[in-house]
Formats: structure tokens, C-alpha cells, sequence
């Protein structure tokens, strides 16, 4: 079994989930090919038996690239099992509380299984000008607010429908 895992970041930490899912997937797949590729890499996802697809959230929308992949490759991708993940929200208890506005559309087009929304990173040494004024404007707290367990979590969640789509068992 070949999965791709592929995230849109503009900072990192996004990338660092879709890291975390495929070391999961990995732990948890033996003998499959769990592939983790920045979004700005992946050409295709013909060869995969499995896609995780994920993007950083601003403004209340996934990134661009992350959207146009998956609308570009939605035939494909609806043929075969597909999770969804954003990341984006701080502070304690994370803010926003709601999906981003342009999922249902993404689960629509790609036949996704799941979405999940994780906490997210602000670092404001990262951000540029305009970014730092947003969040400075929403008062949008800085931290890593990650929820690394929640995130093998769910990456334990897939690789249990996959083992069951597969008839084998997990680790």
C-alpha cells in the first residue's frame, strides 16, 4: 500500500503535522510506502492507494495550492481514500472554533473520508508585515498550540480503515 501525505504551509508547522501523520502511519503500516511530500512537490497522486491532504488556514480559507491540488486531482482523488486536515487555530481553547469556509466544498469534490481541524503555531518572528498587523488586529495569541497526541491519534485512525480496507491487521 502506497499513501501520500501532503500539506500546504506557509510556515512549517503545518508541514510538521502532515510530518507527524506519516511517522504515525508509518509506525502503524508496516510494509506500506507512506510517502510525505511538500504540496509544491507532488506532480500526481496516481500510484497512491491512500491520500492525506491538509493546509494551513488564513483568513478562514485553506491556501491556495492546497486548493488548487485538490481541484485539479479531484477525479483522482475521489477514487480512492482521502482524509483532509487544516491547521490554524490558537490560543486556549483554540480560535477560530469553525471549519474553514472552504472544506465542505473540498470534501465534496475529493470524496473525503474525514476533516480534522488542529491547533496551529504563531511564531510572530516568522510572519511578515501584514501578517503580524492581522493577527495583532484579531489579538490572535502566540504559541505552539499543537496537539501532537490528538494528532497520532487520528493518524492511528486511518491506518485502521486502511488495515481493515486491506484485511490486515495494525500494530
Amino acid at each position: 500500500m502506497r499513501v501520500l501525505v501532503s500539506a500546504a504551509s506557509r510556515h512549517g508547522a503545518t508541514e510538521e503535522i502532515a510530518q507527524e501523520i506519516g511517522k504515525a502511519l508509518r509506525a502503524r503500516l508496516p510494509g506500506s510506502e507512506v510517502d510525505v511530500i511538500p504540496l509544491d512537490q507532488v506532480g500526481t497522486v496516481d500510484g497512491y492507494d491512500a491520500v492525506v491532504l491538509g493546509s494551513a488556514v488564513y483568513m478562514g480559507r485553506w491556501l491556495e495550492p492546497a486548493r488548487t491540488l485538490a481541484g485539479s486531482h479531484a477525479e483522482a482523488l475521489s477514487g480512492r481514500p482521502v482524509w483532509l486536515f487544516s491547521s490554524g487555530p490558537v490560543g486556549d481553547p483554540p480560535k477560530p472554533d469553525t471549519e474553514p469556509v472552504d472544506v465542505a466544498e473540498l470534501r465534496r469534490l475529493t470524496a473525503a473520508r474525514d476533516h480534522r481541524v488542529f491547533p496551529g503555531r504563531i511564531d510572530r518572528h516568522e510572519l511578515g508585515f501584514t501578517e503580524r498587523a492581522v493577527v495583532r488586529a484579531v489579538r490572535a495569541a502566540e504559541g505552539d498550540f499543537r496537539d501532537w497526541p490528538a494528532v497520532r491519534e487520528w493518524a492511528a485512525e486511518i491506518a485502521a480503515v486502511l488495515s481493515a480496507d486491506a484485511g490486515r491487521p495494525t500494530t
